[in-house]
């Protein structure tokens, strides 16, 4: 359920709004346990979501690191051949 969260801190370009969208809609389905909420639900997850990605965004911006930043394309490499390893 929680595939698109990913970590977005120290990438070059740096996230994007979506992909911080697309985490905290995640964590909301994970939390709240739906995938879909009922109507009578939907205004809080909404909510929910439009106010974990503000925070989630806020967080981005404030981290510092001394690290170089990671490269998208390298990253995403890596998980593949990590997950051809994996499963074969």
């Amino acid at each position: 359920m929680c595939r698109n969260i990913r970590t977005l801190h120290n990438y070059e370009p740096p996230a994007t709004t979506s992909e911080v969208e697309a985490a905290a809609l995640q964590f909301v389905r994970k939390v709240s346990g739906a995938t879909k909420p009922s109507q009578a639900n939907q205004a809080a997850f909404d909510r929910a979501v439009a106010e974990i990605a503000h925070v989630t965004q806020h967080l981005l911006d404030e981290l510092v690191t001394t690290a170089p930043p990671k490269n998208r394309e390298v990253e995403a490499e890596k998980a593949r051949e990590r997950a051809r390893l994996r499963y074969g």
